[in-house]
């Protein structure tokens, strides 16, 4: 379709990847796939040029998608629309995007203005489809993006309720970078006779050919002066900073804002809005360092990251390759940096052993070692705090905030406290016995506060009597 052409044209997209070659010319014919490629190597445009050729090509309903995209991140989700945004600019194809974390009104809106393509995670969407506001019966292609990570998140009973809600005579098309037996099992249930399509260029696991792999021994007190002085690294473009828990992410990141360094944290603890403004800025170079945890960086797409460094050691080799994977993508080369505590030595000693890496032994450095400043060309001069002069980005505050309608969890202050159990009205209390005759009595704070009289009045005091042999004890018997 020319009018996609000259779109990606215009964005300086004109050579197709390894997986776009293979996908591309299956998928325009309607045949399922199996597609094995690593985030970041183009493939949602192998799937979602031919969404949006089939949907220009055959218009249905305006309220009913003809193409569903289900992805496992609310930020993966964001990113898959602004790239068929970007490529159907010239057409009418109207793309809506639903995910959690942000209120239902304005996506339910969207669905009834008309839709053609839905792409979202899978919760929202079996909200949506329960609540009557999608309808996915003339969905005719459908595609499971990075199925692997949705199986880690627990998402495979959502995706079958999903799939069985979708007309069986449907093109599915599957992508994935590894393929264990789930992913097996679930393609020769739902996909008919697909074809399996593999870049075998981009799928080199440990990211050894295109991104240069650092690993130091620090200290723990140093580490923080470690990555200020990595950060003045000549030729650093845009930076994400891996930590294990959200406390250190929010420590890590505060404190290079205070060394002069534009940077912004992404967690788990932080509202959509506030992890929405946070990407926005990095994508757009108002901030060049993102520090994140390991679950809010999935998805996060963005090609032009040259450095990622690991602060902490992760948990294991699978998480090690998603880290270094954010950087050196779509062909470009990166560097990638670990930090190994002296407890953390263990834990990646299986990690290289995992990945056949050359750093069992990693080398003791501290942040005025010789080897370091060499090893990832920093100038001799860097200090751990950025000069005047170099704090050339907006930071966070240039980025405004989006009023997204954000859903809030409950607990206190939401509007979806837990209901409180209703109580017997022969409870107990512990000013009275309420009955249905007579309520308990009000506490003395609530009479004293009534100042106009219409306080519940106290009831009255029984006043027990002892008595001996029927007569009253301490009575005279005559």
């Amino acid at each position: 379709m020319d009018d996609i052409a000259d779109a990606l044209e215009a964005e300086g997209i004109v050579a197709p990847f390894p997986i776009q070659t293979l996908a591309l010319p299956l998928a325009l014919t309607g045949t399922d796939i199996i597609g094995q490629a690593r985030t970041g190597t183009g493939k949602t445009f192998a799937f979602g040029l031919p969404l949006l050729q089939r949907v220009h090509d055959r218009p249905g309903s305006a309220r009913r998608p003809r193409a569903l995209v289900i992805v496992p991140t609310r930020e993966l989700a964001i990113q898959v629309a602004a790239d068929l945004a970007t490529a159907s600019k010239l057409t009418n194809a109207r793309i809506v995007t639903v995910y959690g974390g942000r209120a239902y009104e304005p996506q339910i809106t969207a669905l009834r203005n008309g839709v053609d393509i839905v792409v979202g995670t899978p919760g929202r969407l079996l909200d949506l489809e329960k609540q009557r506001h999608l309808d996915l019966s003339e969905v005719a292609a459908l595609v499971l993006d990075e199925a692997d990570k949705m199986l880690d998140l627990g998402f495979l009973p959502d995706i079958e309720r999903i799939l069985a809600k979708t007309p069986e005579q449907r093109q599915t098309m599957l992508f994935s970078a590894t393929m264990p037996s789930e992913i097996v099992s679930l393609s020769r249930r739902y996909l008919r006779r697909p074809t399996h399509v593999r870049a075998d260029d981009d799928l080199d696991e440990s990211g050894s050919e295109r991104v240069t792999q650092h690993v130091f021994r620090t200290h723990p007190l140093d580490k923080l002066e470690m990555l200020a002085r990595l950060l003045q690294a000549r030729g650093r473009g845009l930076t994400m900073v891996f930590c294990q828990t959200k406390r250190v992410c929010d420590q890590v990141s505060t404190a290079l804002r205070g060394r002069g360094f534009a940077a912004a944290a992404v967690h788990g603890d932080l509202g959509q809005s506030q992890r929405e403004r946070a990407l926005r800025a990095f994508r757009n170079g108002k901030i060049d360092v993102l520090v994140a945890t390991d679950v809010a960086a999935r998805g996060i797409d963005v090609d032009d990251v040259t450095h990622v460094v690991n602060y902490e050691c992760p948990d294991d080799e699978k998480t090690y390759t998603h880290r270094i994977g954010r950087t050196g993508r779509a062909g470009r080369s990166g560097t990638a940096v670990t930090f190994i505590d002296w407890q953390e030595i263990a834990r990646w000693k299986l990690i290289n052993k995992a990945l056949g890496l050359p750093f069992s032994n990693p080398e003791e450095t501290y942040s005025t070692s010789a080897h370091f400043f060499e090893a990832l060309d920093i100038p001799s001069d860097a200090k751990g705090v950025l000069a005047k002069e170099q704090q050339e980005r907006a930071g966070l505050e240039a980025e405004a905030v989006e009023d997204i309608g954000e859903t809030g969890r409950a607990g206190r202050g939401s509007g979806d406290r837990e209901r409180p159990k209703r109580r017997s009205r022969n409870r107990r209390t512990r000013r009275g016995v309420a009955t249905a005759e007579r309520p308990a009595a009000a506490p003395a704070d609530d009479q004293a506060a009534a100042a106009d009289g219409d306080a519940p009045a106290r009831p009255r005091r029984r006043t027990r009597r002892r008595t001996r042999g029927g007569a009253e004890a301490g009575s005279d018997q005559g």
